[in-house]
């Protein structure tokens, strides 16, 4: 064993103690218990709770990801914002299809959040162009707010023991549909 892998082996996981996913305690909404969820990283102080990593792909199929910001979510989707010109602008206008991830270290929660990337209007990105600290009064062509429409969710619940619960959400028409995730995670 290296001297790196030793190391990384003795790092704490999770803090103790973890919350319990329970299949019992489930929404029928992902959306209800995405957004419980979130409220509570906020309530518990988690730093920056409203970052994800985002998921796009490359014309060759090579993932991309980075770190974004969640605006809002609301009936259009999960709001975030791009230049149309940049890298994730480029990729979503050839592929839709996007990933968000989210990390709650301090509960151990994970979700995952998939579906297509739409664009918002003219005037709902040039209204997020202005609010954003770099704004110098002029608006920006570029700017593109997006709502990603999810269909599918994973939430993942750490376990100390590793033997972590996931829940899967399915859009199945215009209902939501969820399961237990059987497979090992990973």
């Amino acid at each position: 064993m290296s001297e790196l892998e030793s190391l990384l082996r003795r790092l704490p996981a999770f803090p103790e103690p973890l919350p319990v996913l329970r299949d019992e305690d489930l929404p029928d909404s992902p959306h209800e218990l995405f957004l419980d969820w979130l409220h509570a990283a906020i309530d518990n102080g988690s730093r920056q709770p409203h970052a994800m990593t985002m998921l796009t792909s490359r014309p060759d199929g090579t993932p991309v990801g980075r770190t974004l910001i969640l605006k809002d979510i609301d009936d259009a989707g999960y709001h975030f914002s791009t230049h149309r010109s940049s890298r994730k602008g480029i990729e979503i206008a050839a592929n839709p299809r996007v990933s968000f991830v989210f990390f709650w270290r301090e509960s151990g929660r994970q979700v995952r959040v998939t579906g297509d990337a739409i664009a918002l209007s003219e005037e709902v990105s040039q209204l997020d162009w202005s609010g954003r600290p770099s704004y110098a009064g002029e608006p920006n062509p570029d700017w593109q707010r997006y709502a990603l429409r999810p269909d599918e969710f994973e939430f993942m619940q750490a376990r100390l023991d590793r033997n972590h619960t996931r829940i899967e959400y399915r859009r199945d028409g215009g209902a939501w549909t969820h399961a237990r995730v059987t497979t090992p995670a990973g």
